[in-house]
């Protein structure tokens, strides 16, 4: 199947990959679609932040329709494969259709979320022959790093109170609740000294990783809290060491696949490599459903500094300690996971540990108990926390006429519509905290490996979710 640009979805997603957007940089993005907007002579508003709102007017017959508001963030996940040469600040993805219709790009993550959602959008304003209500076109920013742009906006930015939020994906699939959440900042400073001491790399390779919303519940591997394990295992072991530096993950909102710990010790390095060759066949085991690729490298290296012993002790226990992965499911919704964490990043800087960690929950009950749980710790191992803006979830309302509609049109396909409890952060708790009587649905085709650069997209799904939003916007004209 090729990638068909005639298709104005199609080629609005192309030219949304060849500006650069990931969370925090989508200025030129944003502009583009600002442009875009009062090119068409529609009204636009766009904010300091860079969020844009494109105002269509009804379709003539459709004026007294109820307004619609579509939704989409604009910035993605910029996660790249190890030894890929690309520059995310300045460089356009490398997109290519593999045998079996799918879309990707080279190496890195496609930006399919939510880069579908905006495409959608824009073609929709493009389409001067789609009969559609007053429609109000949101297209937010740092989605992934918390739902920033969303919770920028006012009441008064809100043009409707019936939504369709594109950052829900499966073609014959709607949302109907999502968790909320915030993000935690760890840190740990450290004294380091001059090392004189033979140094060694510590890698986890190859784990899954994902998104930390959606694949937190499969237990995959955390390459952070797997590679401080190992250290603190091979101490625990009888293994003399101290730590130098940790660089681990890209993204706190998605499980890291892999890290690199440098530390330095005076055994022998046959006698280490064969207590962590112990510790890694058990890990593998532990692993051998979710993670089968899991491999451990170890190779000698030089370090500069070292921490001293007691710092280095100190944060490998607090690593081991901490809370993380999943914690909670639901006991009323099959599958629904209530509660996680994911130290997502954990990085060098200065003298100083960083982990950048994405608390969820469905009750704000969690949140708190986790975020007492990482400060309690933290209290007891010199650590301090850091707590970002909480976000709030969104909660299932029986009745949805807006759900009621996509239902009937998804069945005209002759398919089925499902629902799906999310455990991953949306927009859709921020819109329904500022307008609570707002009825939302959430859309999108299918592709995988979200937050990844296994990231994939459908495009026979595109096709026809895209034929699906269409109908659902002239249904939404006629009601």
């Amino acid at each position: 199947m090729e990638f068909d640009l005639t298709k104005k979805y199609c080629y609005y997603f192309k030219k949304i990959t060849e500006i650069p957007h990931g969370s925090g940089n989508e200025k030129a993005l944003s502009d583009y679609i600002a442009g875009f907007g009062r090119s068409k002579g529609f009204t636009v508003f766009q904010d300091e932040f860079h969020n844009v709102i494109i105002d269509k007017p009804a379709s003539a017959g459709c004026e007294n329709a109820e307004p619609l508001i579509l939704q989409a963030h604009i910035d993605m996940v910029c996660e790249k494969n190890k030894g890929v040469e690309h520059d995310f600040e300045k460089d356009p993805l490398d997109l290519y259709v593999d045998e079996d219709g799918w879309l990707h790009a080279k190496g890195t993550t496609l930006g399919a979320d939510d880069g579908t959602g905006a495409a959608y959008m824009m073609a929709i304003l493009d389409d001067d022959t789609l009969k559609n209500p007053p429609l109000s076109c949101i297209f937010t920013v740092m989605e992934e790093i918390g739902l920033v742009g969303a919770s920028k906006l006012k009441k008064e930015n809100i043009h409707g109170k019936r939504l369709i939020n594109l950052d829900g994906g499966g073609e014959t699939v709607t949302c109907t609740t999502s968790a909320g959440g915030c993000r935690a900042e760890i840190f740990f400073p450290f004294e380091a000294q001059a090392n004189d001491r033979p140094a060694y790399l510590l890698g986890v390779r190859d784990l899954k990783g994902g998104h930390s919303g959606g694949k937190i519940h499969e237990e995959l591997g955390n390459a952070n809290i797997i590679a401080a394990r190992i250290l603190k295992e091979a101490s625990l072991a009888g293994i003399d060491l101290s730590l130098s530096s940790f660089t681990g993950g890209l993204k706190y909102n998605a499980i890291p696949r892999e890290a690199d710990i440098v530390f330095v010790s005076e055994d022998a390095f046959e006698k280490i490599q064969a207590v962590i060759g112990e510790i890694t066949a058990k890990i593998a085991k532990e692993l051998e459903f979710s993670d089968a690729g899991f491999r451990v490298l170890l190779e000698k290296t030089d370090a500069e500094t070292v921490l001293n012993k007691n710092d280095s002790d100190r944060f490998l226990n607090y690593m081991f300690l901490m809370p993380n992965g999943f914690r909670h499911r639901s006991m009323a919704v099959e599958g629904l996971t209530t509660a996680s964490l994911n130290a997502g990043v954990v990085h060098t800087k200065e003298n100083c540990f960083v982990i950048d960690d994405l608390i969820r929950s469905a009750l704000a009950s969690d949140t708190d108990l986790l975020i007492e749980q990482l400060e309690t710790l933290g209290g007891l191992l010199g650590v301090t926390v850091k707590i970002g803006e909480r976000y709030g979830g969104w909660a299932y309302v029986e009745k949805s006429p807006m759900r009621d509609i996509l239902a009937s049109v998804v069945e005209s396909k002759g398919k089925e519509l499902k629902y799906r409890a999310s455990h991953g952060g949306l927009e859709c708790g921020i819109f329904k905290a500022v307008i609570p009587e707002m009825d939302i649905i959430t859309y999108g085709p299918i592709a995988e490996g979200a937050h990844t650069p296994d990231e994939k997209l459908d495009l026979a799904s595109f096709d026809r979710s895209y034929d699906i939003l269409c109908d659902v916007v002239r249904a939404c004209a006629e009601q």
